[in-house]
C-alpha cells in the first residue's frame, strides 16, 4: 500500500491535559471509520507542525480522509504527503537509464 504522511498543527497545543485523551479519541475514530489505514509511527515535531503520523491507505482518497478527521478534530492546518520508500526511488531511477 502507498505511504503518506499526515503534517498537522493544533488550535490549542498548550492544552497538554487534555492532549493524551484527543489524541487518543482521534485515534479511535480513524480506526473505527477506516480501519484499512496501518499506522508506521506517529511523532510530536519541532517547527511549524506539531506532529507527523506516517501511515499506509490504499489510496489518496482514504488517506485524505485521514486528514479531514485530524482537521474535524482539532487539529488548524493539516498537510498530507505522498512518501516513496529509498529504496524504490533509486529503482525509478534505474529506470530511467
Amino acid at each position: 500500500m502507498p505511504i503518506y504522511m499526515l503534517a498537522t498543527k493544533l488550535q490549542n497545543p498548550e492544552l497538554v491535559e487534555k492532549r493524551k485523551e484527543t489524541g487518543e479519541k482521534w485515534l479511535k475514530i480513524v480506526k473505527e471509520k477506516l480501519p484499512d489505514i496501518k499506522w508506521i509511527a506517529h511523532y510530536a515535531i519541532l517547527g511549524p507542525y506539531d506532529f507527523i503520523d506516517i501511515f499506509e491507505a490504499k489510496n489518496e482518497k482514504e488517506a485524505a480522509k485521514v486528514s479531514l478527521l485530524s482537521r474535524a478534530r482539532g487539529a488548524v492546518f493539516a498537510e498530507s504527503w505522498t512518501a516513496i520508500p529509498y529504496k524504490d526511488f533509486l529503482d525509478l531511477i534505474k529506470e530511467l537509464d
